[in-house]
């Protein structure tokens, strides 16, 4: 799987619809992952948590243990940037557009026809790519724009140096070296060394 490109992830507790879907969007050339419950997606999830790479996520809305829309709300409180899309049976429709109203990308009634699928989930994975051009475009602006002093320190950060090696190696005051940093990650729009060194790694900066 290439991981820089956008993946769809399947989470559905019904193992022939789940593995419907997958067969579907493989067909079409997409990468997918598939899960069989809300609970072990969370789990990867997680662990991307900070560093996201491009995803759309499919959600089967009636799920045991974790319903798909408590699925959602935890992706929520993880502030996850993957567009959601739920399936639902008829019975489900207006908790699928009250979760559209709190921020999912959309909802498809199940049964449903696969072009109709494939055609929502390719506007989601084009906006996803859309909004990961755009922060590659504005990052590597954003790296131009470092003094010389800051791209020094930067390089530093890259290392996993920490103030005092950096203020050592490039011999300055290590409250110099904090002030370089804020400024650094200020620019980059980041929280962190390691967002900045995720972020440089994903979009291949140098």
């Amino acid at each position: 799987m290439n991981p820089s490109a956008p993946a769809i992830h399947v989470v559905d507790d019904d193992p022939d619809f789940r593995d419907a879907l997958v067969w579907l969007f493989d067909s079409r050339g997409h990468q997918v992952q598939a899960w069989g419950s809300g609970e072990a997606f969370l789990v990867a999830a997680r662990e991307q948590a900070n560093r996201w790479s491009p995803a759309v996520v499919l959600l089967d809305i009636r799920m045991e243990p974790i319903s798909g829309l408590a699925t959602f709300e935890v992706l929520h409180e993880l502030a996850c940037p993957w567009p959601v899309l739920f399936l639902t049976g008829h019975g489900d429709v207006g908790m699928a557009v009250a979760a559209v109203k709190k921020g999912a990308w959309d909802f498809l009634e199940k049964p449903f026809q696969d072009n109709e699928l494939v055609d929502r989930v390719e506007a989601a994975l084009q906006a996803v790519s859309s909004e990961e051009t755009q922060l590659a475009q504005r990052l590597r602006q954003a790296l131009s724009s470092l003094s010389t002093r800051e791209r020094e320190v930067l390089d530093e950060l890259l290392q996993g140096h920490y103030n005092k090696n950096i203020a050592d190696h490039l011999g300055i005051t290590p409250r110099t070296v904090e002030f370089h940093r804020a400024n650094i990650f200020e620019k980059m729009g980041v929280h962190s060394a390691v967002e900045l060194a995720h972020h440089m790694g994903r979009f291949q900066l140098s």
